[in-house]
C-alpha cells in the first residue's frame, strides 16, 4: 500500500557528508511523522532524528550538531543531511513514515524503507 524508497548512502571518510532521501508513494491520505533510524552491526536500530508534519524535530543526542532532518510535505520526502560523519555513523539507515492510508479500510500506520547503507572511514 506504502512504499518508502531510501537513496543517498555510500562510502566517505571521517569528516564529510552525505544526504539521504527517503520518498514515500502509495494511497497516501496524510503523513504524520516522519524520521530516520539506524543499526549497525550486532547493534539494536536506533532512533536518529524525527520530523513532524508541523516541523517539529527531534535529534539523538550523538548526532545534534551535525545532523540536520527535513522534509517536503508536497513531495512526501523527508531527507538527512549528515555533516562532519564519524566512523561511528556507519550503519544501515532506515527511513520510516508513520501514514494514514486509504483504501477499504483506511487507517494508520508505520511503514519502513529497505534501508541505505552508510560507511564512514577513518
Amino acid at each position: 500500500q506504502v512504499q518508502l524508497v531510501e537513496s543517498g548512502g555510500g562510502l566517505v571518510q571521517a569528516g564529510g557528508s552525505l544526504r539521504l532521501s527517503c520518498a514515500a508513494s502509495g494511497r497516501i491520505f496524510s503523513i504524520n511523522a516522519m524520521g530516520w533510524y539506524r543499526q549497525a552491526p550486532g547493534k539494536q536500530r536506533e532512533l536518529v532524528a524525527t520530523i513532524t508534519s508541523g516541523g517539529t524535530t527531534n535529534y539523538a543526542d550523538s548526532v545534534k550538531g551535525r545532523f540536520t532532518i527535513s522534509r517536503d510535505n508536497a513531495k512526501n520526502t523527508v531527507y538527512l543531511q549528515m555533516n562532519s560523519l564519524k566512523p561511528e555513523d556507519t550503519a544501515d539507515y532506515y527511513c520510516n513514515a508513520r501514514v494514514f492510508v486509504v483504501g477499504r479500510t483506511s487507517t494508520w500506520g508505520d511503514y519502513w524503507g529497505q534501508g541505505t547503507q552508510v560507511t564512514v572511514s577513518s
